[in-house]
């Protein structure tokens, strides 16, 4: 398949740039898989479409307040870092703006100097190698003087902080959120525990690889980008123990799935496990451990429009992504929901 195949039409209007209130009073559309089939609710509905005996795995990843804006020692230019990925021992690969003004040897300072960095060195690609040097604990500091990394495509200010992470997020390392997730308040998940679903989680840190457009024809020539996992043993016990009895397992978002289905297909089945996983699904790719997804309205060409369209099928896909364009749903990060069952 093509990744043009791939394409739907977007009015911009339908991109939202800010989180609804209450969380889970989104909209949410029900896809039945097998035939198509639409319907229409909000997101507390998703209480009426789980059953006992279900289990819902969510990704409990915190995204960094990664994007802290800082000063050249020597000239005072300002420049923008973007933090992505721990190298250990304070050392950290980063995006850099303007690039030019991050030159190896070059020094920086942060927060009125509760932060400094030093770059080391230009990586592959263009990232940068930079050591920081603080007092205390780099992720408090982190936390006073950093901002959400938001998508490219929201463009207006965030005011509550924490509307980009979801309720029960616990494991820092993300670039972004898992944006399925952030429907769900504490009383709708307690809802759903009375209602006799169980939920465990995994972690998989997101990066901004995710956001990462699909430049070739061919979608089978794409490479994907590597995120790293953990799936604990009490998750796996969940998994294996709602299969037994002939319950579901749904993932909530992408990234859980990826997760749950890198495992899988790792090991063959569902244990505890922890590594990096580069796994691209896309149409013809047999799932192996969920058997429903909810999920937000993805970019069109993206990585993951590809993945709805395995577990959907691509012509359902398609057919709801237009439904949703013409009943005007809201799109993306902080966009409406979908359940496919």
């Amino acid at each position: 398949m093509n990744t043009s195949d791939f394409f739907y039409d977007l009015p911009q209007n339908l991109i939202a740039q800010h989180p609804v209130e209450p969380r889970d009073h989104s909209r949410l559309l029900v896809v039945d898989r097998e035939n198509g089939d639409l319907k229409h609710g909000h997101f507390y509905d998703i209480l009426d479409e789980l059953r006992e005996g279900d289990c819902l795995i969510v990704n409990n990843t915190r995204v960094l307040p990664a994007r802290m804006f800082g000063t050249k020692k020597e000239t005072g230019a300002r420049v923008e870092f973007l933090l992505l990925n721990t190298k250990g021992d304070d050392l950290w690969e980063c995006i850099t703006g303007p690039g030019k003004r991050a030159k190896p040897g070059t020094s920086f300072t942060f927060g009125d100097g509760l932060l400094e960095a030093d770059v080391i060195d230009v990586l592959e690609g263009g990232n940068r190698l930079v050591k920081f040097r603080y007092e205390g604990n780099f992720y408090n500091v982190i936390d006073q003087i950093g901002q959400m990394p938001l998508p490219p495509y929201i463009t207006e200010t965030l005011e509550d902080q924490e509307r980009y992470q979801t309720v029960y997020s616990k494991e820092l390392g993300s670039a972004a959120a898992p944006t399925a997730g952030l429907h769900f308040t504490d009383e709708l998940l307690q809802k759903i525990r009375d209602k006799g679903v169980k939920i465990g989680y995994v972690t998989l840190h997101v990066g901004l690889g995710t956001f990462r457009p699909v430049k070739v024809d061919d979608i089978s020539q794409h490479t994907m980008h590597s995120e790293h996992y953990w799936l604990p043993k009490e998750t796996a016990e969940l998994i294996n123990e709602t299969k037994k009895n002939g319950g579901r397992v749904i993932a909530v978002g992408t990234t859980s799935c990826r997760t749950l289905e890198s495992v899988a297909t790792f090991n063959g089945k569902i244990e505890e496990a922890e590594g990096n996983t580069d796994i691209f699904i896309y149409p013809g790719y047999e799932f192996k451990c969920i058997d429903a997804l909810i999920t937000n309205f993805h970019l069109p060409e993206s990585t993951l429009i590809m993945l709805v369209s395995a577990f959907c099928g691509y012509d359902n896909t398609m057919n709801f992504y237009k439904t949703a364009v013409e009943e005007k749903y809201r799109f993306f990060s902080f966009g409406d929901a979908v359940f496919i069952r």
